[in-house]
């Protein structure tokens, strides 16, 4: 089971709460006009790393982890992705998901739903431009949204 990583940023305070590991996943399909990250969208971007690999970068940080990208949601291996998350789960960490799709969508999907029930929040929604919010944490447009794994507001 192997991610296509683009990069893993230790000790970010901007994708999530506290100090938290940020792991960028290569490919995204949703094509926001305005994405600060569109180098991301090539799905074969990106080194090829197995989720325990991944799951010792994170860990040997002591924080949290994030899942962003690209959207980890459409990444090629949604198993690698749910081996990933077991991994840091495992010790104790928490997860966050930021994803294009909004929730209702995502859940439809068996693997994509699968991998929110696992996670600790979810953010949500393509970024839209004429939205852009500098007021609301952890997001860049105002209707993106922070849910629990069942779809409960968390901010």
């Amino acid at each position: 089971m192997s991610l296509k990583v683009l990069q893993i940023v230790p000790g970010t305070s901007v994708d999530g709460p506290g100090l938290r590991t940020s792991v960028y996943l290569a490919g995204c399909s949703h094509g926001c006009p305005g994405c600060h990250n569109p180098a991301s969208w090539d799905f074969n971007g990106g080194q090829e790393m197995e989720a325990e690999e991944v799951a010792e970068i994170v860990l040997s940080h002591g924080f949290n982890m994030t899942l962003t990208g690209g959207d980890p949601l459409l990444h090629s291996d949604l198993d690698a992705v749910e081996a990933l998350i077991r991994l840091v789960k495992a010790q104790g960490k928490t997860v966050w998901v930021y994803t294009g799709f909004v929730y209702e969508q995502a859940i439809k999907n068996p693997c994509i739903a699968r991998i929110i029930q696992m996670v600790d929040a979810i953010v949500d929604g393509p970024f839209i431009q004429s939205k852009l919010t500098r007021e609301l944490p952890f997001r860049g447009s105002s209707n993106q949204r922070i849910l629990s794994p069942d779809g409960t507001p968390l901010y």
